[in-house]
């Protein structure tokens, strides 16, 4: 019995022993949070400040410009077709060649044509006789008719004989006239001037009438367009300015963008609204003398559509979106920044007009805003010395070199503000 009692009295105290030492570490372990969240505080309110550069909202000209996917599309492009049947003698052109209106491309064999239009000349000669012959009778019966020496119905039956004989000589000529039009065919020329493709058949072939696939394919090189598509909420503007009688300046430039190939004006736009994209189809005519514009090459179409005289402009990278909508940090006096919301106008990739919100010489942020909330305290860029956030602000001048860690990202960084 003495030895089960100072058992359990030495489980007891190991017991203690472990409570005490649990609590001892969670008291421990607290005082390092409190200490930590002493430490922040300070660090939030009164940090270094964040170093940014900024610059002047300025006025200047911006033009209003639309920039979309275009597709040059030739004036003509036209399948040559034989228009009767036979053997393709002859080619007259070279794949790839340049060729004007009227200029002979292919040869059908003439010959069957010819026999023809032979025969219907003899026939009409024939039935010119034949007429002749019948307006004669047609005289001699009409004087017997007038002595009363011949039955009238002699006479009607002459004079139905000279239309029937008048009608088989005009049917001779319309044959003449389409055996002489058949022989024009067989000489195929070129219908418009361009370019013509590469061969479709070659001679020795029998084409027919029928035939879909043609002789060669012409295409017109010079002039030629682009057709691309806008927007129905651009579309009211580009009308307004059209029916006032602007000529809409249009540039094209490659497909990805880095160099502009040809510049013309816009000349005609659609009379329908795509109801699948809520886009209208606009053409611009290029003169393309140079001939940098391929038939069917997707480019990229920019539009003059206006320009915007004395706005206010600011560098795009300075106008953010957020909680607050489209807005700027404004360098304050006081080495502090605010949230400015700004109405956004018309931007050419460098800078933005600025509808309302900010006015010409006002200051704003245009690096660093990504660690700035309202009221942040600022310090400018050495390398942004020549443009102070606020003029003749002694205190915004640009602060002496600090430790590199000090512009570094914080792990912390603060949220787009959420007021204004």
């Amino acid at each position: 019995m003495i030895e089960t009692q100072d058992a359990k009295t030495a489980t007891g105290r190991r017991h203690h022993r472990t409570a005490w030492i649990l609590g001892s570490v969670a008291v421990v372990l607290l005082v390092i949070v409190l200490v930590k969240l002493f430490e922040r505080k300070p660090a939030a309110s009164g940090g270094a400040p964040q170093v940014v550069k900024v610059a002047r909202a300025t006025r200047g000209d911006m033009p209003e410009t639309l920039s979309e996917l275009g597709t040059v599309s030739p004036l003509a492009t036209v399948t040559v077709l034989p228009q009767l049947s036979g053997y393709l003698t002859e080619v007259g052109y070279k794949e790839g060649q340049d060729v004007a209106k009227g200029q002979f491309l292919a040869q059908i064999d003439p010959r069957q044509y010819e026999i023809g239009l032979q025969q219907s000349q003899a026939a009409l000669v024939k039935d010119q006789s034949a007429l002749g012959q019948a307006r004669s009778d047609l005289g001699r019966y009409q004087q017997l008719r007038a002595q009363r020496a011949i039955a009238e119905q002699t006479v009607t039956d002459q004079e139905f004989l000279v239309k029937q004989d008048e009608a088989q000589v005009k049917s001779d000529e319309a044959s003449i006239a389409q055996y002489k039009l058949d022989l024009v065919y067989c000489r195929i020329t070129a219908p418009v001037a361009g370019r013509v493709g590469l061969r479709l058949i070659d001679p020795g072939n029998y084409v027919t009438a029928s035939s879909t696939s043609g002789i060669v394919v012409i295409t017109t090189m010079k002039p030629t367009t682009v057709e691309f598509t806008v927007a129905q909420n651009d579309l009211g503007r580009v009308i307004e300015r059209v029916n006032s009688g602007a000529n809409l300046p249009v540039t094209a430039n490659t497909s990805d963008n880095t160099r502009q190939i040809a510049t013309g004006t816009l000349y005609a736009i659609s009379n329908q609204m795509s109801t699948s994209t809520g886009t209208v189809t606009l053409r611009a005519t290029f003169p393309n003398d140079d001939e940098a514009l391929f038939p069917n090459e997707f480019v990229n179409v920019k539009m003059l559509v206006d320009t915007l005289t004395q706005a206010v402009l600011v560098p795009t990278p300075a106008v953010l979106s957020g909680a607050p909508g489209d807005y700027v940090y404004l360098a304050n006096p006081g080495n502090t920044v605010s949230v400015r919301k700004v109405t956004l106008g018309p931007s050419d990739g460098v800078n933005t007009v600025i509808v309302s919100g900010l006015e010409a010489g006002d200051t704003v942020v245009v690096d660093g805003t990504d660690r700035l909330s309202d009221g942040a305290k600022i310090s400018i860029a050495p390398e942004n010395a020549g443009i102070p956030a606020v003029p003749s602000t002694p205190g915004l001048q640009p602060p002496a070199k600090q430790k590199k860690k000090s512009s570094a990202p914080a792990l912390g960084a603060s949220a787009p503000p959420t007021h204004d």
